[in-house]
């Protein structure tokens, strides 16, 4: 395995690691507040947006070739 390749893996294994991470702290976070479905589903979607724009640039930077 090449140093390149280790990093590669590295950044996804981390950053993998970070979004199972922030999943979980917004559903512990619901869980404490007793926000009941309705209100783990809107945190989930509201604190969730950010994620899911940073995997949306993600995709778009490697099927265009800008990165």
């Amino acid at each position: 395995m090449s140093f390149e390749q280790f990093e590669e893996y590295s950044l996804w294994l981390g950053v993998g690691g970070l979004i199972l991470f922030m999943v979980f702290i917004v559903w512990n976070l619901a869980k404490e507040s007793k926000a009941g479905r309705f209100g783990t589903l809107i945190l989930f979607i509201a604190l969730g947006l950010g994620l899911l724009g940073f995997l949306i640039k993600t995709v778009l930077v490697e099927i265009l070739g800008l990165g």
